[in-house]
């Protein structure tokens, strides 16, 4: 809605305005045929006579004095520091319109980051009363977001609609696989080993190259039950609290993105030719990166329990499997000529999670098709990935790779 279009607005739907409950938009509950947005613009409009567009933080704070009992207090406390830390004075109209709508803009962290106040109500880890569940979504606000108000924001509008399915989904389909296969080869630990192991459709193989799907399918196959076990408690650890704050589509974009990088497209296909690929490190690896860069990039906001020890344990977890992924590599293989799964795919997760999901997890608010490094990196990304599909295509043949024999 541009400023135009609300200075060709009738003044009565203001003066009528002016004498109308004006209902919160959280709840839902407007009237038949009003649509919110129509009820904001119509405050604005009472705060604005002239129609520029904009109204002085002084007439913002005089509206918020006047209706901020139908907000939450958490939301009031956004739209003050909104109007105090205003460095022109003014307030745009589609910055308002993008708060009441719960649209986040650029114009909310440039707000706080100038105002450079403190938020007068209590922190939200001081709140009493709270059931289970808000529990549990303030200890998730607490674990991944390292300034007050969005964790505020985050507490105020997370309403597990839709549940955290993404992560839970692939979690659960790798361990119905492993499952699976430790039936069908009798074997748990060490699963590789196995002769008939890369007979699966499922992992990558220097030979299969052709089959495209092979490229994310070999996140379901695990080297053993030891590979499944590390792998799982990072990404549930770390996938769930952050997909119930990113939501599925920013943190699939991470994994998938780690995944593909891990395995032929990049990785594996130009440092390890010969080798095939198993399990979700690439996916799990770029995650976990992405969200221990966030935490030390932003160490003093942070306020999760024992972060310093946290941290460390779990470089220590992505230390321990990463060895264990580099051991087996060099391992006599179970079949001769063809080499153990390579370990590179966890590196490749990691340059994901260090760029890309770095820039994901910085912009919980944002939308990000409007940040510039966002697509710097995905431009960056796109051309590693057409790179990886011309090697595949045209190396193996001119450097006249000998490689194993088909599974």
């Amino acid at each position: 809605m541009t400023t135009g279009a609300r200075a060709n607005s009738s003044p009565a739907v203001a003066a009528h305005a002016e004498g109308d409950e004006i209902e919160v938009l959280e709840s839902g509950e407007t009237e038949t045929g009003s649509h919110p947005d129509t009820q904001w613009k119509s405050l604005f409009d009472k705060y604005d006579p002239e129609s520029s567009g904009f109204i002085s933080a002084e007439r913002l704070r005089d509206l918020l004095e006047t209706h901020g009992s139908e907000l939450d207090t958490h939301k009031l406390e956004v739209l003050l520091a909104l109007a105090n830390g205003n460095a022109e004075g003014k307030v745009r109209y589609q910055d308002f319109m993008n708060l009441m709508s719960n649209k986040r803009s650029n114009s909310f962290r440039r707000a706080i980051q100038q105002g450079g106040r403190q938020l007068k109500s209590s922190s939200l880890r001081e709140e009493v009363g709270l059931g289970l569940s808000q529990r549990l979504v303030r200890h998730v606000a607490y674990e991944t977001l390292p300034r007050e108000v969005d964790r505020k924001w985050y507490f105020d509008s997370y309403t597990y609609c839709p549940p955290p399915w993404l992560i839970l989904t692939i979690t659960i389909a790798e361990m119905a696989v492993f499952v699976y296969y430790g039936l069908l080869l009798d074997r748990w630990v060490l699963q590789v080993s196995s002769p008939s192991f890369l007979k699966s459709p499922l992992p990558y193989h220097p030979q299969r190259r052709a089959q495209a799907c092979r490229y994310f399918s070999y996140i379901f196959m695990h080297a053993g039950i030891e590979h499944l076990g590390l792998n799982m408690a990072m990404q549930l650890l770390v996938g769930v609290p952050l997909e119930m704050v990113h939501g599925a589509a920013r943190i699939g974009l991470i994994y998938l993105c780690g995944v593909l990088a891990g395995d032929g497209s990049l990785v594996v296909s130009v440092v390890d030719m010969t080798a095939p690929v198993v399990g979700s490190s690439g996916g799990v690896y770029a995650l976990v990166s992405a969200h221990l860069a966030n935490v030390v990039m932003n160490w003093s906001g942070m306020k999760c329990q024992f972060k310093l020890f946290r941290m460390a344990m779990a470089l220590v977890c992505m230390s321990v499997e990463f060895g264990r992924a580099v051991w087996l590599r060099f391992y006599p293989p179970a079949v001769p000529p063809c080499p153990n799964p390579s370990f590179c795919a966890h590196l490749g997760g990691v340059a994901v999670g260090l760029t890309l999901g770095v820039v994901v997890l910085q912009n919980y608010e944002q939308r990000l098709h409007e940040q510039f490094l966002f697509w710097i990196f995905m431009s960056v990304y796109g051309l590693f990935v057409l790179f990886g599909i011309f090697w595949n295509v045209f190396a193996y043949s001119l450097l006249d790779v000998k490689l194993p024999p088909a599974p």
